[in-house]
């Protein structure tokens, strides 16, 4: 298979286009560049144009199958503290419990809770059993009580 020549501003242009393409499109651009530019050889696209070489060679097999790949992004990163800690979210729950207060001039429906993150970290560690190590931050923690629908905030007295 005969290569063609590519030169500085070739590179660039097919570096950008690359970038601007996502998932399938870009493998798929990629394999094209890769067989016509580089032989099918997804090293000397590594080394000239700085892409992932199993990316490429990934590329290369869906285009020479035609079978394409699904990718599964929802997989990737941290799981959030209450998959990660089946039980803390009830825990918590039970905590905050009693030192919730509604909003006194019913403008809205959430609900304050009268402590910090870090005193409910420390209530799980005392109260619940909890290693100081396994737990997540105060600031996981205030986040997690800010989902489950408690505001960190102190309540105001009603105004007569």
């Amino acid at each position: 298979m005969k290569m063609k020549k590519m030169c500085d501003e070739k590179k660039a242009l097919v570096k950008d286009a690359a970038k601007r393409l996502t998932g399938f499109k870009r493998r798929e651009y990629q394999a094209r560049i890769t067989l016509d530019y580089f032989g099918g050889n997804a090293r000397k696209a590594e080394r000239e144009l700085g892409w992932s070489r199993t990316t490429v060679d990934k590329a290369l097999k869906e285009s020479e199958s035609g079978i394409r790949c699904i990718d599964n992004f929802q997989a990737r990163g941290r799981k959030k503290t209450e998959v990660i800690f089946p039980d803390i979210e009830k825990d918590i729950r039970y905590l905050a419990e009693p030192q919730i207060q509604a909003d006194p001039a019913m403008k809205n429906a959430f609900t304050y809770i009268n402590t910090t993150a870090k005193a409910v970290r420390q209530a799980l560690i005392d109260e619940k059993g909890y290693h100081d190590d396994d737990l997540p931050t105060e600031d996981t923690i205030g986040n997690m009580l800010n989902r489950m629908g408690y505001n960190l905030k102190r309540v105001l007295k009603a105004k007569p």
